[in-house]
């Protein structure tokens, strides 16, 4: 009997990149591993979306644009390339209006791209109904998604397979467009047995013909298994990368796939020496690049607090900016009650940084002392309906904090059409009104606008740039620049050792006995002047990047004025002045990243 072909979707460059690396991956590096990948057969690539979107502006200065041309060029025309999109939210941390929902697809579509994967994290059918239709409608195959996870030990009401099978059913009844259905595990959480169930119950459901797919991660070391249980259950396809981005954070390797298949009558119908040949390539392109050593690793405590793989090295990636990466344990057992008394939307973007900026918050101002705006807009109901209502008290925080009602109503009714808003911005930069130039400033906002200004900066890890810094082109050792302050070298910093010619990363703590106080989503408490001889220091109240600045030298502010805003962890907060005075120094720009006490400007009073 011929053994059953299961087909896969390669997902290095994409969901791989962004697992591994938080999504900072230069085009021109990977080039060459992909065209190592089509050698070796495959013709079904993840290309795009989803943090690789944004990323391509933030952090690599390159226009997600010119990187999907690029892919599309290198594979030819006949393979199938898929991004990752957010229901309403499409590309973007932030809900995008109609208008530019359909954009994005018009815009994906004319640039290569034939299949767009499409969820809502909270599983709401509402999200996913006008976006479908809009990648429909432009002559794209939508695969449609119903987000999974395991829920934290005593908690229930969703998340099980009667649930999946009910999303499903309700998917099944509508009238939203799709050609296929994708079973999302972003935090690879989901037991195998319920995985099982939940595809030997959609197959049953589904029209004959129907494909089947399956998504998850290796973070809790489950992968394998919960694929081994949806092919035996009926799955069509599933995704697969190629080392050194899969295992850990990413999906499990290709070559291990095809192994646990041997005996079986199911097969990957790969070449596997031609597959090696591609790993050897891809690891030789990004040996400069700095591996995360969390994102090699399997946790068995994700399934107690979900973190998703595409997610996890993300956030590792901006606390380590930040100097916050100690913090990162405490984060992690502290999402557990935050996605226990959340609602129990899927922990997959943007949700699942909504749960993490709320732990990240509980961790270090003290517990639900202040709710993040994005996870308190969500139990509100502003993102959609959450699979349960979230704990009333929290709810009635966020309502108390935020000063908004609960909301019943569709998300999408709420935005106001978004090209006028973009158009306007563009022209106030003198840039260009093109279809993805309004994309680009109303889906990446100021960043995107700084890009197109030519004022991005490019933040991709990398060992030799560590190395650069630490030795110059002089090749003699320097020694660190004292002329700051003490403040300014306290606090985590990271460096690169090398022993016997491999390079580890190593974190110094250096005067550090307690956690500085994080602002939250919306303010901080003003940070204690520095009393100087001629005024006063303002320091940093928090580790976290400089946004803009509010203020110029020789402005006279007044006490409680914002003088520039912060970013850390995603969230912007505002500095503000602890009196009246005169702007006398300032000593950060937009762009800088700095420790708690760094002096960012000096005030003359």
């Amino acid at each position: 009997m011929a053994r059953k072909r299961i087909e896969f979707m390669e997902t290095s460059f994409r969901d791989g990149f962004q697992s591994v690396f938080g999504a900072r991956v230069a085009t021109k590096d990977f080039l060459p591993p992909l065209e190592a990948a089509l050698e070796a057969g495959i013709t079904y690539f993840e290309a795009g979306g989803g943090a690789r979107f944004q990323s391509l502006f933030f952090y690599c200065n390159e226009s997600a644009f010119d990187m999907m041309d690029s892919f599309r060029k290198t594979v030819g025309p006949d393979a199938n390339l898929q991004t990752l999109a957010r229901g309403i939210n499409v590309v973007a941390l932030s809900q995008q209006p109609r208008d530019m929902i359909d954009l994005h697809a018009k815009m994906f579509k004319k640039h290569g791209i034939t299949t767009i994967r499409n969820f809502d994290a909270l599983n709401d059918l509402r999200n996913l109904r006008f976006s479908g239709e809009c990648i429909t409608n432009h002559g794209l195959h939508h695969q449609i998604v119903i987000a999974m996870m395991d829920l934290p030990p005593g908690c229930k009401g969703a998340h099980d397979t009667k649930y999946y099978l009910k999303t499903l059913r309700n998917i099944l009844d509508s009238d939203v467009p799709f050609d296929s259905i994708c079973f999302k595990d972003a935090s690879g959480t989901a037991n195998p047995r319920k995985v099982h169930e939940t595809i030997k119950g959609a197959r049953k459901m589904v029209p004959e013909g129907t494909i089947l797919h399956l998504h998850t991660h290796d973070t809790a070391g489950t992968a394998v298994s919960q694929y081994m249980s949806a092919i035996e259950g009926g799955i069509d396809r599933i995704d697969l990368a190629m080392s050194p981005v899969s295992g850990g954070t990413g999906q499990p390797d290709i070559l291990t796939m095809w192994h646990a298949l041997k005996g079986t009558d199911y097969t990957l119908d790969i070449d596997p020496d031609k597959i090696i040949k591609a790993e050897e390539i891809f690891a030789e392109s990004f040996e400069d690049y700095y591996f995360p050593p969390e994102s090699r690793m399997v946790s068995p405590l994700i399934p107690f607090s979900p973190m998703p793989g595409g997610a996890l090295t993300a956030n590792t990636m901006m606390m380590r900016d930040t100097g916050t990466l100690h913090l990162y344990p405490d984060v992690i057992k502290e999402m557990s009650e935050v996605v226990r008394l959340g609602g129990f939307g899927a922990s997959v973007t943007p949700v699942s940084q909504f749960y993490f900026q709320q732990a990240y918050l509980n961790v270090t101002l003290g517990k639900w002392e202040k709710i993040n705006p994005s996870y308190g807009n969500m139990v509100l109901g502003y993102f959609g309906r959450t699979p349960v209502e979230p704990d009333p008290e929290i709810v009635k925080l966020a309502s108390e904090q935020l000063d908004k009602p609960v909301f019943n109503d569709d998300p999408l009714d709420l935005l106001e059409p978004g090209t006028p808003k973009a158009a306007a911005e563009l022209k106030k930069h003198n840039l260009p009104e093109t279809e993805e130039n309004l994309f680009i400033a109303s889906s990446c906002e100021e960043k995107g606008i700084d890009f197109l200004l030519g004022k991005a900066k490019t933040s991709i890890r990398k060992k030799s740039d560590e190395t650069a810094k630490e030795v110059p082109a002089s090749g003699k050792s320097t020694a660190p620049n004292l002329s700051g302050s003490v403040e300014s070298l306290k606090g985590p910093r990271d460096y690169t050792i090398t022993v016997d010619g491999r390079a580890y990363q190593v974190q110094v703590n250096a005067g550090v006995n307690a956690v500085a106080p994080v602002v939250s989503g919306n303010t901080a408490e003003n940070a204690p002047a520095t009393q100087q001889t001629s005024g006063i220091d303002i320091p940093a109240p928090t580790p976290g990047n400089i946004v803009r600045l509010e203020v110029e030298v020789g402005e006279t502010i007044t006490a409680d004025q914002t003088l520039l805003v912060m970013e850390a962890m995603k969230m912007e907060s505002d500095v503000k002045s602890p009196q009246s005075g005169v702007i006398q120094t300032i000593n950060v720009q937009a762009g800088d990243t700095v420790q708690s006490g760094d002096a960012l400007l000096s005030l003359k009073v």
